[in-house]
């Protein structure tokens, strides 16, 4: 019988030098691995070769990591970062854009297309199925943070976070599943063969215009030019998503599958060429373990209770967000926390 849960996961699942990994960090990993996976499966349809298969998951993996901190940094919490610049690489303390990494892996895939003359939505329909998996895999993690939080609720699902009082309709989960429906959804429109970006639109369309619905669940922690902040973007992927999928369904040309007669398929490269490449994909796929949520954290604070032995060190310093007692009244800086002074309040809503 379903019934509330009260969430209590550990969100550490081990630990390298100073560091410690997340679950919220592998879920990247995890989504990195299944785009180079997917684009090794497909690679004849794309015809690439193994080392293009690397630079292109390089390039992707790249673009999430450095679009999801750009946004996040600028657009949701530059109160704490204009003042504490030099934290910004400090992508241990957590800050991820959803928005910002679906935005990083576009740029990352333009960059790639402009290096190889490629075309951008022959390479993107392979890749939005990838990018729908990604996401939902993404969701998994967030979740096990508990980090992004919906409204109260007294359905039997409800879940009970660690930071905030009742229980809360588990957004990031609806989220989640809606990403991942998203999957066999294009796959089933890929096998209509479609006109080349058709399913690149689709992607974009169903995933903005549906997460509006999700996101009336969600509790926001601050708003964005009077907007909650994320809608602005949902609203923006939808139209341009009707707009594109108008737009190529009218242009209707070029379609998706390359008959086979016709794939060219570059030759592999020497083994000794693509070594750099794999070491670069390694590090890409280590470096996210170590992000442990969407939104900055004083991590000790945020997380002590769920993993015992985590305390404040250089790496892990502690840090009073605002609303906390004891600052300014309508403060909106982040401060270092001195404890003899101040106490941390919960946020109640997170990430984006």
């Amino acid at each position: 019988m379903l019934g509330p849960y009260v969430h209590n996961i550990d969100p550490i699942f081990g630990k390298i030098g100073g560091f410690y990994l997340w679950w919220y960090g592998l879920s990247y990993t995890l989504g990195f691995l299944g785009v180079f996976f997917w684009l090794r499966r497909n690679r004849e349809t794309l015809a690439m070769n193994m080392s293009q298969v690397y630079n292109l998951t390089i390039f992707i993996a790249t673009g999430v990591l450095l679009g999801g901190r750009f946004v996040e940094v600028i657009f949701y919490e530059w109160a704490y970062y204009g003042s504490h610049v030099w934290h910004i690489p400090a992508v241990w303390l957590g800050g991820m854009s959803t928005h910002g990494i679906l935005l990083g892996g576009i740029i990352g895939i333009l960059l790639f297309c402009r290096l190889y003359r490629r075309n951008f939505f022959e390479i993107g329909d392979v890749l939005a199925i990838a990018a729908a998996y990604i996401m939902g895999v993404g969701r998994i993690g967030n979740f096990i943070d508990g980090q992004i939080v919906g409204s109260l609720t007294e359905m039997p699902w409800g879940v009970k976070f660690p930071d905030v009082e009742g229980f809360r309709h588990p957004v990031v989960l609806y989220d989640g599943i809606k990403n991942l429906l998203l999957i066999p959804f294009l796959l089933l429109i890929r096998r209509t063969n479609p006109p080349r970006g058709v399913i690149v639109a689709h992607f974009i369309l169903w995933y903005g215009f549906l997460r509006i619905f999700v996101d009336f669940f969600r509790e926001y922690r601050t708003d964005f030019f009077g907007f909650p902040p994320g809608q602005e973007f949902n609203i923006f992927m939808t139209v341009a998503g009707v707009f594109l999928l108008f737009w190529f369904y009218r242009k209707g040309r070029d379609t998706f599958t390359v008959p086979p007669a016709y794939i060219f398929l570059p030759p592999d490269e020497p083994e000794r060429c693509i070594w750099f490449q794999r070491a670069a994909l390694i590090f890409l796929l280590i470096l996210p373990m170590v992000i442990p949520s969407d939104w900055t954290q004083d991590v000790p604070e945020r997380y002590g209770n769920r993993h015992p032995g985590l305390i404040h060190s250089t790496l892990y310093p502690e840090i009073l967000f605002p609303g906390a007692t004891g600052l300014p009244e309508n403060t909106d800086q982040y401060q270092t926390r001195d404890p003899e002074q101040y106490k941390p309040v919960n946020s109640k809503a997170e990430g984006s």
